[in-house]
């Protein structure tokens, strides 16, 4: 069952819509469940809502997925480029994203402090870091990383799918090496081979996301987290090829495989 609400996103003083999927038998039962907050909510389960026309296909993956759990999707803005000032954490010049004045960290803050304490009194979860995972892809894989880093004591699992991280190399390394991570922390990042539109900007691309994902998967096995590198052949940067990796990370993250 998807569930469709608003909510107040208190750093930009706008509401914005959740996508909140919720186990077959939800209403008939007292039972208690994980939660895995994803950024970009609205590409989650329903081509009909999706930016481009194609979802991930979360609602027949979860049908059919051995593990119940809750998912909460946050849609993000849809006004200019506020989608990446809301989704990146840092404020960046140049580089592949060009100049940022990035208010992501007040972002995941509300997530945090705001967003999660309502999904937690208002419906029946597990609220501990170990029952709670954070994903997206793009900067919303960017904002999981971030997020599983700088809030690792209310995440413990994050999805970090085809993610904008080579922008802001420098500052995940200092987050990574300055925040305290728990070593049960499970981290999955991936990359595609076909993310960029041209031969050689392809070639470039691959060997700088290849390098970069291996470096941060690197940095925090150093600090004692389980990661998992993915290099999706004939990967594009699309819903329909992220769909392909659902069962990869989500079996990865909570079943152990």
């Amino acid at each position: 069952m998807i569930e469709k609400r608003d909510i107040l996103f208190t750093p930009a003083g706008q509401t914005r819509t959740l996508h909140i999927w919720l186990p077959e038998g939800y209403a008939e039962t007292d039972e208690r469940y994980p939660v895995m907050y994803f950024f970009d909510g609205h590409n989650l389960f329903s081509d009909g809502d999706a930016t481009y026309g194609k979802s991930w296909g979360f609602a027949d993956f979860l049908g059919r997925w051995e593990k119940p759990m809750i998912i909460v999707g946050i849609e993000c803005s849809h006004e200019g480029n506020m989608r990446l000032v809301e989704y990146c954490p840092y404020h960046i010049r140049g580089g592949f994203l060009g100049e940022i004045d990035g208010t992501g960290a007040a972002t995941l803050d509300w997530m945090v402090a705001e967003l999660k304490p309502v999904i937690d009194r208002e419906y029946r979860t597990y609220g501990f870091r170990e029952a709670t995972g954070i994903g997206g892809s793009s900067m919303g894989g960017l904002m999981s990383l971030y997020g599983v880093i700088r809030h690792n004591g209310t995440f413990s699992k994050a999805a970090c799918v085809s993610s904008a991280i080579s922008s802001c190399m420098p500052q995940l390394a200092r987050e990574i090496d300055s925040c305290a991570l728990d070593p049960d922390t499970r981290v999955y990042l991936s990359w595609g081979t076909k993310e960029a539109s041209r031969r050689k900007l392809e070639d470039d691309m691959q060997s700088a996301v290849a390098r970069n994902n291996t470096a941060i998967a690197q940095r925090l096995a150093q600090r004692g987290v389980n990661t998992r590198v993915i290099c999706q052949h004939g990967g594009r940067h699309c819903e329909a090829d992220w769909e392909k990796q659902v069962p990869g990370f989500m079996d990865y993250l909570w079943l152990d495989r």
